[in-house]
């Protein structure tokens, strides 16, 4: 099956070969892979694939629903400089990162009083969902305070990056391992069919996984409003590790976008860059070519452990402070040299998404670095 690439000068071979093994799947239709793309597991980041009446635990991933959202205040951009300390409180205050980390306050939301029987899976682990509601995780998930500009007016925003969390791990791994039981030969990339139970079962608790996401960002960014006495002028927020229904030439296929952002024609998202770097709210031009799909982010050059062993954390963050950009906490492995230059990868992408504002970054907070075992 053909698909199209995007900024493919900057996309490395082994990110290529795994897409084409997935493009070559009995079951895909059709594909895309975007200019952020990397090495995943089954399905590249930036992969994006449509399949008919079935669907990929892997080309969803592991966080399902990994999301971003940005809510815009009507406030003085220039507050940020001059209280970078009570706006980093406010943070702290109101963010939780982590492996594991539960939330403290252990707050309320309609997404708690829905079924959480639609799998066993779900069923299993909703004290943990309730523990971690509000929360955001390690890895690249971030809350961020930042101006947003269209080239004329500036206003406050933040700015936050987050999933699923621990139950939505355990809805993909379970689901996954499934899968590879039924079709052990395609691996990662094993799918289910939608019209058995297990295929039922793991696309009514990765709905709820998305919803739980959602109501994620909600917790966080209510909670910060409230703080600082204000209410969104705008908010833009959209899924990235998702499977969608949609009708592509006619016919109704699912579109996994595994590390992209969807881009129908009108449809608003936001791409993050790095720590350092701009993130994008953008407008889709619903491009046929991508199945309507645009990048999530920049996208890693190297890996956590290479990172780590490149740059030095300290350096790294005092250089970001001369540019004016405080970070609170974060690791050697999420610093701006991890990724690509986000410009250029909205330069690639012209054709499938407009920029409609600017978000500059000025107070970053992430999950401090935490060793894997193999650094122990």
């Amino acid at each position: 099956m053909f698909y199209k690439t995007w900024g493919r000068e900057g996309i490395d071979q082994n990110t290529i070969d795994q897409m084409d093994v997935a493009a070559n799947l009995p079951v895909a239709v059709g594909g895309a892979l975007m200019p952020d793309a990397h090495l995943g597991y089954g399905l590249p980041i930036g992969g994006v694939l449509s399949t008919e009446g079935v669907v990929i635990p892997y080309a969803v991933g592991v966080d399902i629903a990994c999301r971003m959202k940005i809510s815009a205040f009507n406030a003085d951009p220039h507050e940020l400089a001059y209280y970078p300390k009570h706006f980093g409180e406010i943070l702290e205050k109101h963010t939780h990162f982590g492996v594991g980390v539960s939330n403290p306050k252990l707050p309320d939301h309609p997404v708690l009083h829905e079924d959480w029987g639609v799998s066993p899976i779900t069923y299993e682990n909703y004290e943990t969902a309730c523990r971690q509601l509000g929360t955001s995780g390690s890895g690249n998930h971030f809350a961020e305070w930042g101006v947003i500009t269209n080239g004329q007016d500036a206003c406050i925003a933040l700015m936050t990056h987050s999933g699923s969390r621990g139950c939505g791990a355990k809805v993909c791994n379970f689901y996954s391992k499934a899968a590879k039981t039924i079709r052990p030969e395609y691996g990662e990339l094993a799918w289910l069919d939608l019209d058995t139970n297990l295929g039922r079962e793991y696309w009514d608790a990765m709905q709820l996984m998305g919803r739980y996401a959602a109501a994620n960002h909600d917790i966080i960014h209510d909670a910060i409003a409230k703080e600082i006495c204000a209410q969104p002028t705008f908010r833009v927020e959209n899924h990235h590790n998702f499977a969608w229904k949609e009708t592509h030439n006619g016919r109704e296929v699912i579109v996994h976008r595994k590390g992209a952002t969807p881009a129908g024609l009108g449809v608003l998202g936001v791409i993050p860059g790095s720590m350092g770097t701009p993130a994008f709210i953008v407008e889709g031009l619903g491009n046929p070519d991508s199945l309507c799909s645009s990048s999530h982010g920049a996208g890693r050059v190297m890996s956590r452990k290479q990172a780590k062993a490149t740059f030095d954390y300290e350096e790294e963050i005092a250089n970001l402070a001369d540019e004016g950009i405080t970070v609170l906490s974060a690791g050697a492995d999420e610093v701006v040299g991890v990724y690509k230059d986000i410009w250029k990868v909205m330069a690639a992408q012209s054709d499938l998404v407009k920029v409609r504002e600017t978000f500059f970054p000025k107070i970053v907070k992430m999950a401090p670095y935490q060793k894997k075992h193999w650094e122990k």
